[in-house]
């Protein structure tokens, strides 16, 4: 039988109101910065021992920075704020009735659940996908899509079939969102700045990035004038672009397409996944225990207030939630929302401290960026659209200005301006147990696209529009 509901400045047993935040990103650490020092006591629990800023990911993924310059230990940064600890546990099941978590090693009792335990990569119902397309939404993701793209160079290096050579030094990105864009742009700088003059066996104008996007520009949620800027930019530094191509099949040598009603293969050892993103599992496991409703990807349908329908004690933010905007499309999962968020829900737990009433949770939208390359992004600030080094510089800036932490800041403000003036970067470094073998001895067995492979590839070819 459910507890009687407590108003929210009283705990069930008396003493200061227990808050309990699942997960350190954005959402969890607004607010638990937001009731820093304030009469309750926070517990937030998350299964890292660090802050991930998600957004830099892809820079981690090609080099251009370490894990640790984009990772801030939660302790650290919470270390200031006395009524606030930090546990390392898993959450593997909730009992809203009876107010509890259920850890992997134990469990946790709370008066107030604040849910941000982020997202997942989303393969849209082919999960066996992600054997073969390395995904980045961890940080583990992006050591290992790291390893994979230096080895995919080094396996060039030392093949001696040309055609073979060059399914080597082709990649695949499906997703023309940010991230995919990103990391198209990023990767392009890599192997024309950075790898060029390090290789003997390869020519880095055999490099053919292709990025396949299914609807029929890139940056659906950006104005058009903006796509067509950053489709451009990417034709320009060599990039095939491929809208309107809906993958089909994955697998470790070949990715199949559909695209105007033709189905084509591309020839790759290196698939990269940037095209989705799924709630947590612990919002589905919510949503039935309390009947609640939920969106396709499975985050829950949550009050304007940020509270699940029927139960004010929880809150959900970030990428778990499903928050409608006036125009009745939901809130985007991007960092920008998740802080937003955050910082919300920690001011309307300060005001029901006070008995005082707060308005319902509304996004002021500050814009939307994506870097292309070396003095290359686009920038959508209000009824402002900027390309080029303007919006280059307005990236780096943000960017850096969000960076937890001044010590990653300041780290991060350094390699890049030395990998602007030098075009170095020290982070290539592949740290796989065991890579062997990277190319298969004449008579092994393992898989590799053939010749044959690589002349029955259609060539994509790009619906633009522009």
């Amino acid at each position: 039988m459910p507890l009687p509901q407590q108003p929210p400045h009283v705990s069930a047993t008396g003493s200061l109101p227990h808050i309990v935040i699942v997960g350190g990103g954005f959402a969890g650490l607004y607010t638990a910065k937001g009731l820093g020092n304030q009469p309750v006591r926070v517990t937030l629990v998350d299964k890292r021992n660090f802050h991930l800023f998600q957004p830099l990911l892809y820079q981690v993924a090609t080099g251009n920075l370490s894990p640790a310059d984009i990772s801030a230990p939660l302790r650290a940064v919470l270390n200031r704020y006395k009524n606030v600890e930090t546990l390392l546990g898993e959450v593997v099941g909730i009992d809203p009735h009876a107010k509890t978590l259920t850890l992997r090693d134990g469990s946790l009792s709370y008066d107030q659940l604040v849910l941000a335990a982020g997202g997942q990569s989303h393969y849209f119902g082919n999960d066996h996908w992600a054997e073969a397309a390395t995904s980045l939404k961890t940080l583990e993701d992006a050591i290992e899509m790291r390893h994979k793209l230096f080895l995919a160079f080094e396996a060039a290096e030392r093949q001696t079939d040309a055609v073979l050579r060059k399914n080597w030094l082709r990649f695949v990105i499906i997703g023309g969102g940010p991230t995919g864009v990103e990391l198209a742009g990023s990767l392009v700088e890599l192997a024309h700045s950075i790898l060029r003059e390090d290789f003997r066996h390869i020519q880095m104008e055999d490099l053919d990035i292709v990025l396949l996007e299914g609807c029929d520009r890139l940056l659906a949620a950006y104005p058009e004038k903006l796509s067509r800027h950053a489709e451009e930019d990417l034709t320009r530094l060599g990039v095939r672009v491929c809208t309107g191509a809906r993958v089909t099949h994955i697998q470790p040598t070949r990715v199949s397409i559909e695209q105007d009603g033709s189905a084509s293969h591309i020839a790759t050892h290196t698939v990269l996944w940037a095209a989705g993103v799924k709630a947590s599992p612990l919002g589905q496991q919510l949503a039935s225990a309390l009947s609640t409703e939920t969106d396709r990807g499975g985050r829950l349908i949550v009050n304007p207030d940020l509270t699940l329908p029927g139960h004010p004690d929880i809150y959900v933010a970030g990428d778990l939630a499903h928050v409608k905007q006036p125009n009745g499309q939901p809130l985007p999962g991007v960092a920008p929302v998740a802080m937003q968020q955050g910082i919300y829900i920690a001011k309307r737990i300060r005001a029901g401290l006070n008995q005082q009433v707060t308005p319902p949770f509304s996004y002021v939208d500050k814009g939307s960026l994506a870097v292309i390359g070396r003095n290359r992004a686009v920038a959508h600030i209000g009824p402002l659209q900027v390309s080029g080094l303007p919006a280059w510089l307005i990236w780096s800036f943000i960017h850096i200005w969000y960076l937890i932490g001044f010590e990653n800041q300041l780290q991060v403000f350094i390699r890049w301006l030395w990998a602007y003036l030098t075009r170095h970067l020290d982070a290539r470094l592949i740290t796989v147990r065991d890579p062997f073998p990277l190319c298969q001895p004449p008579g092994g067995s393992s898989p590799q696209p053939t010749a044959a492979d690589d002349a029955e590839e259609a060539v994509p070819h790009n619906r633009s529009v522009a």
